[in-house]
């Protein structure tokens, strides 16, 4: 690949359930916090499932004013958020870029499901009068990217992706073909969920996707271990500052990490559940390898997209060991969404920056709650405790219904 068109990555933001900023994010992670309790945001003792991952405490007029926050999804205040918190970091609120060569792709799953189902609600009690005039602006899912670039003025390419869980690793893959293609030389990338809400929690709960320890909600995630039983619902997301090298270089910018390469495949199998055998996932981080430039043996960490499920899990693994054989014991194999449970079309993104997070620091945050791990499950996910890593390169994997398998190849700052 042309170096002029290397893609690196300058600047991250984040709102999690552990927090919203990258340093009390990373911290909590390597604690070993979990972000997960019992829902607060609504009554939940009607639902089989009565926790989550919430984000909470957050001030959406930390870049709102209060007018405009009380008529903005969630799902918009965290990428706008996010968004900000990244362009802080890579210097481009103080130099910012040409305009016309600035892009945004941020995506999500679901929008802003909590206002689409408020004003259904309405519709259906006291009729079409009520429903509000910001119903459609605020609940479709391409206003999070338009909105941002609103805010800072970037006319460059800009949509929303949305494939599920995979969302925010093909917002990242769609933004930096956009650079290797020379269409732009900043863009923004990632995606964020606002789904710990009546009518998401519904859903997964009544499909028997959730776990249902509700009276032990920080155990309740346990990606590899033999009792695990569904995973956790959570909500955020987070936003990355992809530069080709030589505009990042230009204006002396630090360089955080390298985006080598992407992969993507389809399961063509189920519109929920995994094919089990692994071959589509195994399809997906092969091509990212081949995209990348990069041998099985240079992959130190994976950040697994290691829900909770009983079938997810496993065919991960056998993906997993397909592509790495041998070399996988040597490997760091561990789980984010152990602490914040499955942020969906939000997880990809906040998974890329904990992966570079992990590469940069060296330090492995634990995965929790894994007791009895599951011997079809023989990774070293580094369970219950931090550990290290000297590896320079990892890969994140996010996999979404409908098939949609994504991994993306990063590589740690110069």
């Amino acid at each position: 690949m042309d170096k002029k068109r290397e893609v690196v990555i300058t600047g991250m933001g984040i709102v999690s359930p552990l927090g919203f900023d990258l340093e009390t994010y990373f911290a909590n992670l390597l604690a070993g916090k979990s972000g997960v309790a019992t829902i607060e945001r609504f009554d939940a003792s009607a639902y089989t499932t009565q926790f989550a991952g919430e984000v909470r405490g957050f001030d959406p007029t930390v870049c709102f004013d209060p007018k405009e926050a009380q008529r903005t999804s969630r799902y918009i205040q965290y990428l706008m958020h996010a968004s900000l918190q990244a362009v802080k970091q890579a210097g481009l609120d103080q130099s910012p870029p040409h305009r016309d060569r600035a892009g945004v792709i941020l995506g999500s799953g679901m929008g802003g499901i909590e206002i689409f189902t408020e004003n259904a609600q309405l519709l259906g009690t006291k009729g079409p009068k009520r429903v509000s005039p910001f119903f459609i602006p605020m609940s479709i899912t391409n206003m999070g990217a338009g909105m941002v670039s609103i805010r800072l003025g970037w006319r460059g390419p800009n949509w929303t992706v949305t494939s599920a869980c995979s969302t925010a690793n093909h917002a990242l893959a769609t933004a930096a073909d956009q650079i290797r293609l020379g269409r732009a030389d900043v863009m923004l990338a990632g995606g964020a969920e606002e789904s710990v809400c009546a009518a998401s929690l519904a859903g997964f709960s009544n499909m028997r996707a959730l776990s249902r320890r509700n009276d032990e909600p920080q155990k309740a995630s346990r990606p590899f271990d033999r009792d695990r039983d569904g995973f956790v619902l959570g909500e955020g997301g987070g936003v990355l500052v992809l530069e080709s090298r030589e505009h990042a270089e230009a204006r002396g910018a630090k360089i955080l990490g390298i985006l080598r390469g992407y992969g993507m495949s389809a399961d063509a199998y189920h519109m929920s559940a995994p094919l089990e055998t692994g071959e589509a996932v195994a399809l997906a981080i092969e091509n990212a390898l081949m995209d990348a430039g990069v041998s099985k043996e240079e992959v130190g960490v994976v950040n697994a997209h290691a829900t909770s499920t009983p079938l997810g899990d496993v065919a991960e693994v056998k993906a997993l060991g397909k592509v790495f054989g041998d070399h996988l014991p040597r490997m760091k194999v561990h789980s984010t969404k152990s602490m914040i449970g499955h942020l969906l079309g939000g997880t990809s993104a906040t998974e890329a920056i904990t992966l570079l997070m992990t590469l940069n620091s060296g330090k492995v945050h634990p995965t929790l709650n894994v007791d009895n791990q599951d011997p079809d499950c023989p990774v070293d996910c580094s369970p219950n405790v931090a550990s290290t890593t000297t590896s320079r390169i990892g890969i994140s994997n996010s996999f979404g219904f409908g098939g949609h398998n994504s991994c993306v190849v990063i590589e740690k700052g110069d």
